[in-house]
């Protein structure tokens, strides 16, 4: 076996164009599947990390349907509707007993101005309520206060990034005044870094101001967008779920066989969207993978093919001194197998590499799933000895007599 191994390492190093040829599908398909499944995972796992931090007992009812659109890892919205209100949230709070807290929101997006710097952002009106619900401390300054709610007050906490790309730095926003549409608003804190929810918002570019102060002096509106309710550790969600749905559903008078205009979702439920957009890119990554491998796995018996015909002389003389068929066949298996595995391997380390770089700029946590490259490196091998089996085949039958009259 060791001169075997001997003899398809100086083959393919005699014949360095032709291996790498080959070996570049081979690459190619480790380098997609091993790179689009790692990733994928690492997304998945980002998502339960986030989903770990709100708790699994978030309960979100909103307005409106929240449908999976491939364009949107977590799903988006596709019909608005203004018949959400404040009675909505507080029926829900009332009518639901594992409902320990409830915060209301209204989120849409506005410019933001300071001096002459204008910026778009999230604004999320609501109770101060929301930083206990949503498990969202300030750094710097306070959050919202029922005060502020009371007496409408204009002013408002800035998301981190806001904060630090109207005014340089978080520490200098504090007590500065900043202009939402016609609205004057002091800033009395600023929140800390949070990056993006479950949801895919940015939760650093939100701005936050009292409910009562949007919906009265700077919108005019009765309507809200939705409300989080913390529940109880151990309330039965799917019981949740259909208690919400009687309560809503007769609130906004929606007869048997008419649609829902509002949606109710838990972390767990947002995370299953985004698994349907994710399955979408493995698939289409086992597919790339698939083709590259095919494309690999016929470079392969190609060269090999070429090579069984450039060493005829070289297996009659093997033959000539005592080699066996199977001896011929061997060797010619390990040199396609060997230059498969090279290529699989190749693609790994690579597929490694660029998963580390998406991960640490994309802020995603580290994946290896060990089984996964176990299984590309044996698959490329597989690959290698199934392509090269036919060209060994050839090599076997190859007759002393006929070599030695024709070379």
């Amino acid at each position: 076996m060791w001169f075997s191994l001997k003899v398809a390492l100086a083959s393919l190093q005699a014949h360095r164009l032709r291996t790498l040829l080959a070996m570049v599908g081979v690459l190619l398909g480790a380098l997609a599947l091993t790179g689009v499944q790692h990733i994928s995972r690492a997304m998945l796992l980002k998502a339960e990390q986030e989903t770990a931090k709100l708790g699994s007992n978030l309960f979100m009812a909103r307005t409106g349907q929240v449908a999976f659109r491939p364009s949107s890892p977590a799903g988006r919205v596709r019909q608005e509707a203004t018949t959400f209100t404040l009675q909505d949230a507080r029926a829900l709070q009332d009518g639901l007993p594992s409902a320990r807290l409830a915060a209301p929101f209204v989120s849409a997006a506005r410019p933001i101005r300071f001096g002459r710097t204008q910026i778009t952002c999230q604004v999320v009106a609501t109770l101060p309520v929301y930083s206990t619900v949503r498990n969202f401390r300030p750094q710097l300054g306070r959050f919202l206060m029922w005060e502020d709610e009371a007496q409408r007050a204009l002013v408002c906490v800035l998301g981190a990034n806001i904060a630090a790309r109207l005014f340089g730095s978080p520490s200098r926003a504090l007590g500065q005044q900043v202009l939402i549409g016609r609205s004057v608003l002091r800033v009395v804190g600023v929140m800390e870094e949070k990056g993006a929810d479950i949801a895919g918002a940015d939760q650093d570019e939100q701005v936050f101001v009292p409910l009562s102060t949007y919906l009265r002096r700077m919108a005019n509106q009765t309507w809200i967008t939705g409300v989080y309710l913390q529940l109880a550790g151990n309330a039965d969600i799917e019981a949740v779920k259909e208690s919400a749905t009687v309560i809503l559903r007769r609130r906004h008078h929606i007869g048997p066989g008419q649609e829902d205009d509002f949606s109710l979702l838990t972390a767990a439920d947002t995370i299953q969207l985004q698994q349907q957009a994710l399955a979408l890119v493995r698939t289409l990554g086992q597919i790339s993978s698939t083709i590259s491998f095919a494309v690999g796995g016929l470079g392969i018996l190609s060269i090999m093919v070429l090579l069984v015909r450039a060493r005829r002389l070289e297996i009659g003389v093997r033959r000539a001194v005592g080699a066996r068929r199977r001896d011929i066949l061997r060797q010619f298996l390990l040199e396609a197998s060997l230059m498969a595995s090279l290529g699989g391997l190749l693609g790994v380390i690579l597929a490694l590499l660029l998963v580390g770089v998406v991960c640490h700029f994309a802020k995603l946590p580290m994946v290896l799933d060990v089984w996964l490259v176990l299984g590309a490196l044996a698959g490329s091998a597989l690959l290698g000895m199934t392509a090269g089996a036919y060209p060994a085949w050839q090599a076997a039958q190859v007759e002393i007599l006929d070599v030695l009259k024709s070379e």
